[in-house]
């Protein structure tokens, strides 16, 4: 994995992200929160992420999008350290979830703390399905 975000990687479907949100699980280090949901795409690609910052909470769109812009760096920064060798595919939405505005070394370090979470749930899941794959 590089560090792009590119097309492939953006969660767009109206109905995955649906589904995202009921059927999906939760992870929290605040101020984010990643829901995320095991899935296979169709075009191939092992994660597809949004973010979202709420309108209710930040009323300008400009630090709504300041805010989302860089949650999106650090995502794509971590991304390859984290799930580089990571098996199965998973939509991902990153949630904003303070008042506050932020910086982006705040932002870079929760995110970092929150993949930490995620594969630490899902370190179980990961390895039965290496062990499975192994013995195939």
């Amino acid at each position: 994995m590089t560090f792009t975000y590119s097309r492939k990687d953006k969660l767009k479907s109206k109905k995955l992200i649906e589904q995202l949100f009921t059927e999906g699980k939760a992870v929290t280090a605040y101020p984010l929160r990643l829901v995320y949901l095991k899935t296979d795409f169709e075009d191939g690609s092992q994660l597809k992420t949004s973010v979202s910052v709420s309108k209710r909470l930040h009323k300008t769109a400009v630090a709504r999008n300041r805010i989302k812009r860089l949650l999106r760096e650090a995502y794509r920064l971590n991304k390859p350290l984290y799930f580089n060798n990571s098996c199965g595919s998973y939509a991902f939405m990153i949630l904003y979830l303070s008042k506050d505005g932020t910086t982006f070394d705040k932002l870079n370090t929760n995110t970092k703390l929150l993949f930490k979470k995620f594969l630490a749930q899902n370190e179980t899941l990961i390895k039965n399905s290496d062990s499975n794959n192994s013995d195939k």
